[in-house]
């Protein structure tokens, strides 16, 4: 066994935990199918949202520490429910009025209102796997259309009639007595409107593997439950879906968890162990509420990729998955910083640590250097006292603080400059209040901006840091309230960099500067 494995075997990531607890389902030897099989589904019924990044993500995460622990080969699948009907019109496309004759029927059966595929399923599949293709994640798609009417689901099927009363038993004793009255786990397509119909079963035959029921106009049908005329409820789907292709693990959030028995008993009953499962807490907006893509109260792919790179975003859904998170615009600087960190650490690290580290997740073992010489915090400070709105005026700091840096030797610090303007145009400058100082803050002002003209010292943040906390020490206790008081007078904000460091990215006389501006009033205005 290598180093690596040997440790991993060890490790107290959870990635690791994970993989581990998967491994064991094949301790003596590998699956008849030959694989361990990943998967996470999505509802095409919207666009692509961040709950389907982190929950890919992480799955990701998982699959990559299991292929460290083991050599039996891994697949990762994305199973698409594009099956399911049209509950209601999104509000949200084009053409909308176009679709209200085709609620009900299946996603893939709903002309496309943007009129780019086949069908407004399809549509979002390809949204789907560009989103996922963006990112490198490496996947099989699986449309359920296809998986139903293909036959891939048929034998599934055709045990699920066979197996009927024992799967509504588990059904029904989740719902309420007025829903058990009509409740089936089979949803017929109706041969002639094509839409997914809820009805009551008249008979579920084993013999033939059919279902009968009346339609909404009191028509009696009866059709075969294979080749695509029937689908499963979601609840029944999820298990049968397990058992039709062997998942060995899915994750999905917290407001899945009370289903877990049910799906784990469906799968069961359909003849395959139920796979393991990890559960995630769910994400908060800025107010603690549950973020909803229906009411669109958190942050977008789209919005986060605008002022922070995807890896970042990784960062964010690795740390603590099983802790309910904010996830507002304010986490993104912290993740952009932290990331680096771990990525500037990771290079020192022996074997364990490195395993731990959530870069060696995030890039599979593969793991990049860091060249953001500037964090990406301190970016967004130079940007306010700069006003700057191109990144081009900040790259003259840049280069005065780190003279070997330019855009093209740091792609990855030239990107976040980019995104440091955008951030600063958007959250930073409209939040802006500066203040006057008080009268301690104004003497210490003075020395501070006195001190500086006269430094001739390495221009370094450890340095400067000692003279700032040098002038503010005799004054001030706790240390704290002579920083804050800097933040707030010479930047406008209730917090900020490391002061030292700051100083010498944005330079020592412009500081000096800076602090006169304040003095004056002319910020406070």
């Amino acid at each position: 066994m290598s180093d690596l494995r040997e440790t991993a075997m060890s490790s107290k990531a959870w990635p690791f935990e994970e993989a581990r607890r998967v491994l064991k389902r094949y301790a003596k030897g590998a699956p008849e199918k030959g694989f361990v099989l990943f998967e996470t589904g999505y509802g095409p019924s919207g666009l692509p949202h961040i709950g389907t990044f982190g929950e890919v993500a992480r799955t990701t995460m998982i699959k990559r520490a299991f292929e460290a622990i083991s050599d039996i080969p891994t697949k990762l699948v994305c199973f698409s429910d594009d099956l399911d009907g049209m509950r209601k019109v999104p509000g949200n496309v084009p053409n909308s009025e176009s679709l209200h004759d085709h609620l009900q029927k299946p996603l893939t059966s709903v002309p496309d209102p943007f009129g780019t595929h086949d069908s407004f399923g399809d549509h979002n599949n390809a949204m789907l796997r560009r989103f996922l293709d963006t990112f490198g994640f490496e996947y099989d798609f699986i449309s359920a259309t296809e998986f139903y009417r293909s036959g891939q689901f048929d034998e599934v099927l055709k045990r699920a009639v066979e197996k009927y009363d024992d799967i509504m038993a588990v059904m029904l004793k989740s719902l309420r007595e007025e829903r058990r009255q009509t409740y089936s786990i089979f949803l017929p397509i109706h041969p002639e409107t094509g839409r997914v119909l809820y009805v009551p079963m008249k008979e579920v035959n084993a013999t033939d593997h059919t279902i009968t029921f009346d339609d909404a106009e009191g028509r009696e049908w009866t059709l075969p439950v294979t080749g695509g005329n029937v689908k499963l409820q979601w609840k029944p789907d999820f298990g049968a879906r397990w058992a039709a292709l062997g998942v060995d693990f899915e994750m999905y959030g917290k407001d899945h968890s009370t289903n877990t028995p049910i799906y784990d008993k469906i799968c069961r009953i359909l003849g395959h162990p139920a796979p393991d499962h990890f559960t995630y807490e769910l994400f908060l907006d800025a107010n603690g509420q549950k973020i909803s893509k229906t009411s669109g109260n958190g942050i977008s792919i789209d919005e986060w990729l605008t002022y922070a790179s995807s890896q970042s975003l990784s960062y964010f859904m690795y740390m603590k998955p099983k802790t309910a998170k904010r996830m507002h615009f304010d986490v993104i600087p912290k993740a952009m910083d932290e990331y680096h960190q771990q990525l500037r650490a990771y290079h020192g690290q022996d074997v364990a640590a490195q395993l731990n580290n959530p870069v060696w997740h995030i890039h599979g073992g593969d793991v990049p250097q860091s060249n953001m010489v500037v964090p990406f915090s301190m970016l967004l400070n130079l940007a306010s006292v700069a006003h700057a709105h191109d990144k081009s005026a900040l790259w003259g700091f840049i280069q005065r603080y780190a003279p070997d840096a330019s855009p093209e030797t740091h792609p990855d610090l030239d990107a976040a400059a980019g995104y440091a303007v955008k951030y600063y145009e958007d959250f930073v400058e409209p939040a802006k209040v500066f203040r006057l100082p008080s009268d301690v803050e104004r003497e210490a002002l003075e020395e501070l901006r006195d001190t500086l003209r006269a430094y001739d010292g390495a221009v370094d943040g450890d340095a400067l840091q000692s003279v700032v906390f040098g002038v503010g020490r005799e004054r001030f206790d706790p240390m704290r309230d002579w920083f804050k008081a800097l933040y707030e007078v010479l930047l406008g904000a209730s917090q900020g960099p490391r002061f030292g460091g700051f100083i010498a990215l944005y330079g020592v006389e412009e500081t000096a500067a800076l602090i006169d501006r304040a003095l004056a009033g002319e910020l406070a205005k």
